[in-house]
């Protein structure tokens, strides 16, 4: 009987031909047929140019064998702190599955035509509301927010907002990937991979 991807990684046998961007699709689709909600809800952080570390909930867009992608606006916080420290780290739990996967790297921007063609499959109100949000700065009243996304829907129409500029997406280049799975009396499973010119070497870790 073929083992999994995850019975292979926990099983203290040779991990040299295992693939992390492999196993997290064995993952992600577990998690999308157990997690209630946003089984793409990743907690991104990001540190501004002091140092000082930040972190929200984002969704997980895109993903290949390049990177894991999100989408923002360029002027919100977490926009103007990857301008000044292009770097992030991210988590990905999964309560139903008691498991999680944690990655960190550096961060690039993605293309225009990736933006472009992500921007492309949402909904016209959310586009229009992403043009709309002058995002992380201060906003005096929701009632402001509502009347400027309407005033912008009547100048576009339901077709919605054509991408701003200023909206876009970033890629985590991982240079580490740690899978966690949770065991009784806290014995849990840890594995990192870490990026080994074009390949990864594997360990396994103390819970």
């Amino acid at each position: 009987m073929l083992q999994t991807l995850t019975e292979r990684l926990f099983d203290d046998s040779d991990r040299s031909d295992l693939d992390p961007f492999a196993l997290f699709e064995e993952w992600f689709a577990l998690a999308e047929d157990s997690e209630p909600n946003d089984p793409h809800a990743m907690a991104l952080a990001t540190a501004d140019e002091t140092g000082l570390p930040d972190v929200r909930m984002v969704l997980l867009n895109r993903r290949d064998e390049r990177g894991f992608c999100f989408f923002t606006n360029f002027e919100s916080a977490k926009g103007r702190q990857l301008a000044a420290n292009p770097q992030a780290a991210m988590v990905m739990h999964w309560k139903s599955l008691r498991r999680q996967i944690r990655m960190r790297g550096p961060v690039e921007v993605v293309t225009d035509a990736e933006a472009d063609d992500y921007f492309a499959t949402r909904s016209p109100g959310s586009r229009t509301a992403s043009a709309t949000s002058k995002q992380s700065r201060p906003l005096a009243s929701r009632q402001k927010l509502v009347e400027e996304v309407e005033a912008l829907t009547q100048m576009v129409g339901d077709a919605g907002a054509p991408r701003p500029a200023h909206w876009s997406g970033y890629r985590i280049v991982p240079t580490q990937i740690e899978f966690w799975k949770d065991g009784q009396y806290r014995l849990h499973d840890r594995v990192r991979f870490t990026r080994d010119g074009d390949g990864w070497t594997s360990t396994r870790l103390y819970p």
